[in-house]
């Protein structure tokens, strides 16, 4: 395991990731550890069931990910992944009833001039 200062880290975040993918970091807050970093990859955690698809959705649901990104991380094709969060109660577009009439107004108007 290798080790890090919080103060290092903030310094060269960068350094302290390339660690991670060789081995576990733990970042240490003055005298006392703080946290652990883990290389996805390296650890074998990517790969394991099911973890592609939690990361995946829980990106999408904090709007880190969008959702093409998502499917594309959670190795889905896109409708799958849809269907997936809507399952779990996850909106997968987020816009009031007066953008939605927009959107479907300008749908409307494409339409017309093909």
């Amino acid at each position: 395991m290798k080790t890090v200062n919080v103060s290092g880290l903030k310094n060269n975040p960068s350094e302290a990731l390339r660690m991670a993918h060789e081995d576990m970091v733990l970042v240490m807050n003055r005298n006392e550890p703080d946290a652990l970093m883990i290389g996805l990859k390296s650890a074998k955690i990517i790969g394991m069931p099911g973890v592609r698809k939690a990361l995946a959705t829980a990106l999408f649901k904090d709007g880190d990910l969008s959702l093409a990104r998502s499917a594309k991380l959670a190795d889905m094709p896109l409708a799958n992944f849809i269907a997936h969060v809507s399952r779990l109660g996850i909106p997968v577009i987020s816009q009031t009833a007066e953008e939605v009439q927009d959107d479907m107004d300008t749908l409307d108007q494409w339409l017309k001039q093909a």
